[in-house]
């Protein structure tokens, strides 16, 4: 899998969009599906933050439009907690979804086309690769509920002693999946968490 930045926010653009197919088409899935997208959402925006916004802004000379991205975060987080609090089979939810599922497409359609696209041409390749880790690692810690914000673009000291609570009942459901995405789990949107750590278990992520 490509480590660069951009292929690994583009990745999980094409995760969330899979769930929201799968949401619009299979009521059914609701349940599970609502706050996997949510928690990943979440993670992915404060990771942009953390990281991929701060050399957005200082390193591509994109402040304002960083600024304005980071806006369409909290609008679209502030949505999609709302949806957790309806229910699933009402017309309500139906229309909700709708609203939220047009706002991320609409964000993540900017960042594509013009936000991404400048990160790419400021940074080098190196550069790019470095930031895929960072985003990578603080995406990781806000799906474990282990996230330590800096603001800055900068690592904070505060981390390493938290990462060792990946194992056992303290992963969440939202951290077991991703780690059954990564090992190409089948169905795993379907599972519940015990299931998911049994899956992960099976195909060798280690202590679930």
């Amino acid at each position: 899998m490509a480590d660069d930045v951009i292929t690994m926010i583009k990745t999980d653009h094409r995760e969330l969009e899979r769930l929201f197919d799968m949401m619009k088409k299979e009521k059914s899935s609701r349940p599970l599906a609502l706050p996997l997208a949510v928690a990943m959402l979440e993670a992915h925006s404060r990771a942009e933050e953390e990281y991929v916004y701060p050399a957005l802004a200082k390193e591509a000379g994109e402040k304002e439009e960083a600024q304005h991205a980071t806006e369409e975060h909290h609008e679209a987080e502030h949505m999609g907690k709302h949806l957790l609090e309806l229910d699933w089979e009402s017309e309500e939810f139906d229309q909700e979804l709708e609203k939220w599922i047009s706002a991320v497409r609409h964000h993540v359609q900017e960042e594509e086309q013009e936000l991404l696209p400048a990160l790419g041409e400021a940074l080098d390749a190196e550069r790019l690769r470095q930031l895929g880790l960072e985003f990578a690692g603080q995406r990781s810690e806000e799906l474990a509920g282990t996230a330590v914000h800096t603001g800055d673009g900068r690592p904070a000291e505060q981390r390493g002693s938290s990462g060792s609570d990946n194992g056992g009942s303290g992963m969440t459901r939202a951290e077991l999946y991703e780690k059954a995405r990564e090992l190409g789990v089948e169905g795993r949107s379907h599972m519940n968490k015990d299931e998911l750590a049994e899956q992960v278990r099976e195909a060798g992520g280690g202590n679930a």
